[in-house]
């Protein structure tokens, strides 16, 4: 659609509203921009000639032709100019009062009650010149008034003038369209970057860092973090079609993300094929260690479903501890929502030295859990790198 025509060496009024992006209206509503910012609108205007004498119909559209206008339209009565008005949209209406079935105070009613075509600038033309009938015209929406017989003179200068006000109004509605259109678009964007933003940090996280806040990090005495690790995967990514993996992973810690969220927990992030949440932040809860045992009992099922719709044979590890860590968000432009401190490493610890398909434990996830009536099998001490000989328990569900 080509750009609304500018001649700035006779710059009309509606030419000096500023453009704006023409990206929220509709093609229909593009044509008619462009056509209301035309200079050879005016000429180009629809007229619909309401009146029920052909003979006073003909004078005036003899005086139409001369003055330059070529597109018009006739009614003999008003239920016919207002079918036409249905049909079509025009640019003035040129109306008498006397008609038979519906006269030109009953068109005028019914344009004045219907908001999508009241917009019509109308002139009524008619011998009635008492000014009870004028005053009750304008009252009823009549944009002016035209004494009979018409003068040619008169009517070139009404109908310009008209013409001139409905190209405004037309500007005014279709830049209100548009921008309201605009207003959806940015809300739409804006929904979209929120979105984005809750997939990679907590609600309240996200809050703050909407409010101005640049460096957020907390310490929290009591959280349950949970590590878990599918089981030979190197293995399985090294004869395994790439998108085919990625659709594995993606299946399978998809189901993961919405049992943290069914539980109120928080997924931190996923590190290769390890999967890393905790509970008990960034909102604190007293029953952290009972709603990641939960989970890790239904990751476990999930994983076993998967097995059995895929046709696979994936196991994996699980390993939990409850202590106090450190949570912050990292980076200015990929944000970060991270987690830091020995209970971090410690979890990961239970992971890897723990059982495949099983949730391995550490003493102090166990005395939570025992508190909340968990079922857990003592391992003994078990070897941990980097920590040396742990106490550790399997996790066998509630009691």
């Amino acid at each position: 659609m080509p750009a609304p025509k500018e001649d700035r060496s006779s710059a009309r009024p509606f030419q000096l509203v500023q453009p704006s992006a023409p990206g929220g209206l509709t093609p229909q509503q593009l044509a008619e921009l462009e056509r209301a910012s035309s200079e050879t609108a005016e000429q180009e205007a629809a007229i619909l000639l309401v009146d029920d004498s052909d003979q006073l119909r003909e004078v005036v559209r003899m005086m139409l032709g001369a003055l330059g206008y070529q597109n018009i339209t006739e009614a003999k009565d008003g239920e016919v100019a207002l079918k036409l008005l249905h049909e079509r949209e025009f640019d003035v209406v040129i109306l008498d009062l006397t008609m038979p079935k519906l006269d030109g105070f009953g068109v005028l009613t019914a344009l004045r009650h219907d908001p999508l075509r009241r917009h019509v600038p109308v002139i009524v033309a008619s011998g009635l010149d008492q000014l009870q009938a004028v005053v009750r015209c304008i009252e009823l929406g009549a944009e002016d008034f035209l004494p009979k017989p018409v003068n040619s003179v008169l009517l070139k200068a009404r109908l310009g003038a008209s013409l001139e006000r409905k190209r405004l109004r037309d500007l005014d509605r279709l830049r209100v369209i548009e921008l309201e259109q605009d207003k959806k678009l940015l809300e739409n964007e804006q929904e979209k970057s929120e979105r984005l933003l809750l997939n990679i940090l907590p609600r309240s996280i996200a809050e703050r860092l909407k409010q101005g806040e640049h460096t957020i990090a907390e310490r929290y005495a009591g959280v349950t973090v949970l590590f878990a690790d599918i089981v030979g995967f190197s293995d399985l990514a090294s004869r395994t079609d790439a998108q085919d993996l990625v659709a594995l992973l993606n299946s399978l810690f998809s189901r993961f993300d919405g049992i943290a969220g069914r539980r109120g927990l928080e997924k931190i992030k996923t590190i290769g094929d390890a999967y890393l949440v905790a509970g008990g932040l960034p909102d604190p809860r007293h029953d952290h260690a009972s709603a990641v045992a939960d989970m890790a009992l239904e990751m476990l099922d999930s994983l076993a479903t998967l097995n059995r719709e895929r046709g696979t044979n994936l196991s994996m590890r699980i390993g939990m501890h409850s202590g106090p860590v450190v949570a912050g968000v990292i980076g200015s432009r990929k944000f970060t929502y991270d987690l830091w401190g020995a209970t971090v490493n410690m979890a990961d610890r239970m992971q890897s030295s723990g059982l495949p398909d099983r949730a391995n434990v550490s003493q102090s996830t166990h005395d939570l859990l025992v508190k909340d009536g968990f079922k857990l099998t003592s391992r003994g001490s078990v070897e941990c790198k980097g920590i040396g000989e742990v106490r550790t328990y399997l996790l066998e569900g509630r009691g």
